[in-house]
């Protein structure tokens, strides 16, 4: 009998991002701004410094000291992956077993349904209000009504560029205290309500950041999770001993090692995504059963019915966003480019 692949696999089809050339691209969240030439050389110094016949440093201790610097948090609290999405997988593969529930929160980023579906972890599907907001009163019953060991979702949101005050997110993480916890804060530089400083306070919250959005490194794919010292343990022992490569950890840590330059990244990024909505909001009020909500990322997310035909319109000018969860995801750009969306848009 020929080789079968296994059913979890067998009717999988790859990560689709959009390809393609185009002359503006507000499709993937990542940052407009590009590294200033002096850090670029540091960059480049950091890579040259990599000993290429030897295996990367197994905990990635500079990445982690400046993370944990920049965040004030203690740097025994860190671990150091392959974006987030290693630890994404790796949290649903080591931490939970096969037939643990893991409750998601609909809509909200697809690989966290991926990754714990691939580790036949099983999948419970909590929806969201109409309006898009989390339900917290009704998230706790949900894990408590299925027993999850398992809660992951991302706040801010991706997509839906909203976000849960950190009061209810403590009072959420203390009424299930025999459930794992998530708290992807990947979008969190962009917001003010984060709880990195308390992973210590509990037993049951792990939270995940990149370096991705705000601080412009997404070609290096270099993420972080945080939590208590016996979940850090945790994540140490089981994940590859050698995940983190030496060119992404010498680049890493030019950028990581100059706080000042972040929070100006921040700050402009911050400033564009405003920019952004304030130029589409007057322009999204004037369509029907149309919603643009004030953004807490670095994206907006505009709700339509009539999605699809201005994703296609913005395609053809080429122009790339997001279509997802009943509407448009388009990311922060330059002020051109803001300006540029927007007037395609209104013409569309």
């Amino acid at each position: 009998m020929a080789y079968q692949l296994a059913a979890k696999v067998r009717d999988l089809t790859p990560y689709d991002p959009i390809e393609g050339n185009y002359r503006i691209r507000l499709d993937a969240n990542e940052s407009f701004l590009t590294p200033p030439a002096w850090l670029q050389r540091e960059m480049e110094e950091g890579i040259r410094q990599a000993m290429f016949n030897r295996y990367p440093d197994p905990k990635a201790e500079k990445v982690c000291r400046l993370f944990a610097q920049y965040y004030g948090i203690g740097e025994e609290l860190v671990t150091a992956g392959n974006g987030s999405d290693e630890l994404i997988m790796l949290i649903a593969a080591a931490l939970l077993e096969k037939g643990d529930k893991v409750v998601t929160v609909l809509p909200d980023f697809s690989m966290y349904a991926f990754y714990s579906a691939l580790s036949e972890v099983e999948v419970v599907e909590a929806q969201k209000r109409d309006d898009l907001t989390i339900d917290v009163d009704a998230l706790i019953e949900t894990v408590q009504q299925t027993g999850a060991r398992a809660l992951i979702f991302s706040n801010p949101c991706n997509p839906t560029s909203l976000g849960v005050e950190a009061e209810e997110v403590r009072r959420l993480v203390r009424s299930v205290p025999s459930c794992l916890v998530v708290l992807d804060e990947a979008y969190m530089d962009f917001w003010d309500q984060s709880l990195l400083n308390e992973v210590e306070q509990y037993d049951n919250l792990l939270i995940l950041r990149t370096c991705s959005k705000a601080f412009g490194m997404a070609a290096l794919r270099l993420g972080f999770a945080v939590a208590n010292p016996t979940l850090t343990k945790a994540l140490h022992a089981v994940k590859s001993p050698y995940n983190v490569n030496s060119l992404t950890q010498g680049a890493g840590a030019a950028v990581l090692g100059h706080p000042d330059y972040l929070r100006e990244c921040v700050g402009k990024i911050v400033a564009s995504r405003d920019d952004l909505y304030q130029k589409m909001k007057p322009i999204v009020d004037g369509w029907q059963d149309a919603y643009i909500a004030v953004p807490r990322t670095n994206f907006v997310h505009i709700r339509t019915p009539d999605a699809k035909r201005l994703f296609e319109g913005l395609k053809a000018e080429g122009i790339a966003v997001r279509l997802i969860a009943g509407g448009l995801r388009i990311c922060a750009g330059t002020s051109q480019e803001n300006q540029e969306v927007a007037r395609v848009l209104a013409a569309l």
